[in-house]
């Protein structure tokens, strides 16, 4: 998904674009994804999560490959958009069948194992893209990913065990869900953490390749090392079943505000322990939210993580490209205001849940 984050430099100069333009990379992406969710979670309901999941890893390849042969910025965000079609078969599936494959044999620390193959994948989509972008160009870095879901999809139908077909009436199941005012929280409050987390790593390349730092494509791409502090999210999930996804989400949220506060001197010491803290917390509070959409409703579980992750990946595409308008005018300074006032709008609204319960 974030293949060409940490390379947005890169694009800009290959294709002659602004940042917010060369951001569209990843907006592409999580646009499409968010559209496409209210069609694979549903369909999830109906033929099955692992049929799901192994249909939307084998049809990744081959955009993937596109991408890596994009002759012109237009054809790069087609193909970018193609991916994001696809996403959701895996990742508004792989909720549901964690949470009915996995959580009820070893509780909600489940979910935090699943989160931490998430970082995982987000660690190569970014540090090894960048690495191999230096030594071979971008264009066999971003295409050379499609060996991922290649071998996945072998993985997958290989390894997963089937689970019976949970729902009928997509329809109906979709329409419920979007009703639902637990779900719609959960999905609000995720979304404005990814918001911000999608505006921040897009960007602070930028800063790190402008004085007084000064860095490269490679080393600056080492920021994304914070990723690995992800690892956290198994030890998350313990506690989420003793203090429960409110509470996790609201500290997280406070100190990813600290988080982004800590970036605004001009040190990198104190961007990178405020972007640890940032990257933590994120986490963290994406693992108990992603439990809270499971325990937001007991039936329609495809239908219920569709809608949250159609408006959680739509923030996403509009933390990749707003930010980046910030970023033109008021540079550091301004995508870390936008993040700490999103983060104001989630808090306003964990704690409305608060109130109707």
């Amino acid at each position: 998904m974030y293949s060409t984050q940490a390379i947005l430099p890169e694009l800009g100069r290959d294709f002659h674009v602004s940042p917010a333009e060369a951001g569209l990379t990843v907006s592409a992406v999580v646009v499409a994804l968010a559209l496409a969710a209210f069609v694979w979670g549903p369909l999830s309901d109906r033929i099955g999560r692992k049929r799901s999941l192994v249909l939307a890893s084998a049809l990744l390849v081959a955009p993937t490959v596109g991408a890596g042969l994009a002759p012109t910025f237009g054809t790069l965000l087609a193909c970018r958009a193609l991916q994001g079609l696809c996403m959701p078969g895996l990742l508004t599936v792989g909720v549901p069948y964690v949470t009915e494959a996995f959580v009820p044999r070893i509780g909600s620390r489940a979910m935090g194992y699943y989160v931490s193959a998430l970082v995982a994948g987000g660690l190569i989509g970014r540090i090894g893209v960048a690495l191999v972008t230096s030594v071979v160009g971008w264009r066999w870095a971003v295409g050379g990913l499609a060996i991922l879901p290649l071998v996945g999809a072998a993985v997958l139908q290989r390894t997963l065990p089937d689970l019976p077909s949970p729902a009928r009436g997509a329809g109906r199941s979709l329409r419920r869900q979007l009703t639902n005012p637990r779900v719609l929280r959960v999905a609000v409050v995720a979304s404005t953490f990814f918001f911000t987390f999608v505006g921040a790593f897009s960007y602070v390349t930028y800063r790190l390749e402008r004085p007084p730092f000064g860095y490269g494509t490679a080393v600056g791409s080492l920021i994304f090392v914070l990723w690995l502090l992800g690892a956290v999210t198994p030890l998350v999930g313990r506690l989420l079943d003793r203090v429960g996804w409110r509470r996790i989400v609201a500290v997280a949220l406070a100190t990813c505000a600290v988080g982004l506060l800590l970036t605004f001197p001009t040190s990198i010491v104190t961007i990178v322990i405020g972007l640890a803290a940032f990257t933590v917390a994120n986490f963290a509070g994406v693992t108990a939210a992603q439990v809270g959409i499971a325990e937001a409703t007991d039936v329609d579980r495809g239908a219920a993580t569709a809608v949250y992750y159609s408006l959680y990946y739509a923030s996403g595409g509009l933390g990749g490209y707003l930010p980046g308008l910030a970023w033109q005018t008021w540079h550091w300074n301004g995508i870390a205001l936008v993040g700490l006032a999103v983060l104001g709008v989630g808090a306003i609204v964990l704690s409305a849940g608060y109130d109707s319960g």
